[in-house]
């Protein structure tokens, strides 16, 4: 078993999904790409880093999926104080 080509093929396929599901939703709002993106590059990432374990891959979505939504709501605040 090669693990290293798994976790490139696994890395592969987070990388096209993610890109199929932005392109599929361009009435999404800025929020919304911005939490996709950041579930496609945890996910891409929690790949890379288990060796391409799923639940590694679906923790690392998940992570980014947090880390952009919280982002994104600190980008609101400091906007709506800057008014």
């Amino acid at each position: 078993m090669n693990t290293s080509n798994d976790s490139s093929r696994g890395a592969i396929a987070g990388l096209l999904l993610s890109l199929a599901l932005l392109s599929a939703c361009s009435n999404m709002s800025r929020r919304d790409r911005d939490v996709a993106v950041g579930a496609g590059v945890g996910a891409l990432g929690g790949a890379v880093l288990t060796g391409g374990s799923t639940v590694g891959t679906v923790g690392g979505a998940a992570v980014g999926a947090v880390i952009a939504n919280e982002a994104d709501k600190d980008k609101r605040k400091r906007r709506e104080k800057d008014e």
